[in-house]
């Protein structure tokens, strides 16, 4: 028997802010910051990875939460609790004195993004496999019994849950090898940072299209003259039939949305992204209503599937953008996919995040796989930064990501770069304090 002999977190962050990569109107100094989180085991090749995504201050506070949401891991066996992480979810949620911080919200709702996420990672490393191909392995009710369904069943039923990946289960290994023959496609980020000059954001635009990019992301909300020049810019270069999506990432109030949406509208953009507060269902649905037929897209602030179920059902929203590290891990995304299938809401995930690319991957490959069966108005961001620091990076290739193939959820650091970034005593960081 393999066991779990410490549960390590660290605090990781790198200084993207001094190129203004991740710059919006919102954000417009991040530190691309990681909680990451080890699983160590007695026997050195046994490991688990995983993290959630910050922009800088405060990643400590989310790091000491995930060190203490782990607490509970260390002694289990390993053999036992990879076989069943429904369980193992539902333990550590249980804890009355840390849920009380959220519940299911806020840093204690990352921490366990974080924790869980590792527990995947060493499932699916356990079972030599990535983690995309585990959970396609896994029948309807192992996936279901995994799923948070609490406070759903007036959404989802589990009975309908099962149904749901019953019906695609016949035909899944058909659209593995659709998928190793043409990746899974995605649109690019990287050129739309409101902190670009327009020199950087034409010459960006013209390699995304040369990469064979079909959607670009442009950041939107800060200025709207300065909106208006970067989109025309945009159509100079993609030309009018590519997809062109903007994010404002939650700067405006409903009526404001509205308005600045309209005065874009010539542009043609095909989703609006996070236009108001993402907790508003209500003021989602009205800017729904109001500049369709743009599509409203939302989610890497979704807190959790109580949010995203209200999303659902007051039809507030036309792409589904959960978060990988946001979400309590596998076990809270699955409820989520299982919801956008019963919805018919597009699920595209956020990335724009250290890491999250790498993890995102496994689940639009799954969700094709096994749960929505379809690729129509679906596509997976991507942004190219900081993948270096990955053991398995993920690979883009022609507009499309390549399935991965090393066992795991893609999320292990390399030793170095969190040696490198450590906040605030690794290197990067003591150098700069002196």
């Amino acid at each position: 028997m393999t066991t779990i002999t410490a549960v390590t977190a660290h605090d990781v962050r790198f200084p993207t802010s001094l190129t203004q990569d991740g710059s919006d109107a919102m954000n417009k100094d991040g530190d691309y910051s990681a909680a990451y989180v080890v699983i160590h085991t007695d026997d050195p090749a046994i490991r688990g990875y995983g993290f959630t995504f910050t922009i800088g201050r405060g990643n400590d506070l989310c790091t000491e939460a995930a060190r203490q949401r782990g607490l509970p891991l260390v002694g289990r066996s390993v053999e036992d609790s990879v076989a069943d992480l429904g369980r193992v979810y539902r333990e550590l949620a249980s804890d009355s004195q840390l849920r009380w911080l959220g519940p299911d919200k806020g840093v204690e709702h990352l921490a366990m993004a974080a924790v869980m996420n590792a527990m995947w990672d060493l499932a699916a490393r356990v079972a030599g496999v990535p983690l995309w191909r585990l959970l396609a392995e896994m029948s309807p009710e192992q996936l279901v019994d995994a799923a948070d369904l609490r406070y759903l069943s007036d959404a989802l039923t589990r009975d309908e849950a099962i149904a749901i990946l019953t019906e695609k289960a016949p035909t899944r290994r058909q659209r593995i090898a659709e998928l190793e023959s043409t990746g899974y496609p995605c649109y690019t980020t990287s050129a739309g940072w409101l902190g670009y000059s327009d020199d950087k954001l034409r010459r960006l635009l013209q390699e995304a299209v040369d990469a064979g990019y079909k959607h670009i992301k442009l950041k939107v909300g800060a200025n709207r003259d300065d909106d208006i020049r970067r989109l025309r810019i945009a159509r100079e270069v993609i030309g009018w039939d590519a997809k062109l999506m903007i994010d404002a990432n939650q700067v405006w109030d409903v009526p404001e949305a509205i308005e600045w949406i309209g005065a874009l509208a010539e542009f043609q953009p095909h989703w609006i992204e996070e236009p108001t507060s993402p907790d508003d269902v209500l003021g989602h649905a009205a800017v729904r209503r109001a500049v369709a037929p743009i599509g409203v897209a939302t989610g890497e602030h979704g807190m959790n599937r109580v949010l995203f179920k209200q999303m659902f059902q007051a039809e507030a929203i036309d792409y589904c953008q959960l978060d990988s590290a946001r979400l309590a891990s596998i076990n809270e995304i699955l409820a989520v996919y299982l919801m956008a299938a019963k919805f018919g809401v597009p699920v595209c995930p956020h990335a724009g995040g250290v890491g999250l690319c790498e993890l995102v991957q496994h689940l639009s490959i799954f969700d094709y796989v096994a749960v929505s069966g379809s690729l129509d108005d679906r596509v997976t961001e991507f942004v190219d930064h900081l993948h270096e620091h990955f053991v398995d990076p993920c690979i883009v290739r022609d507009g499309a990501y390549v399935l991965p193939s090393q066992p795991g959820y893609s999320a292990e650091m390399h030793e170095e770069s969190v040696a490198r970034y450590s906040y605030p005593d690794g290197g990067y960081w003591a150098s700069v304090a002196a």
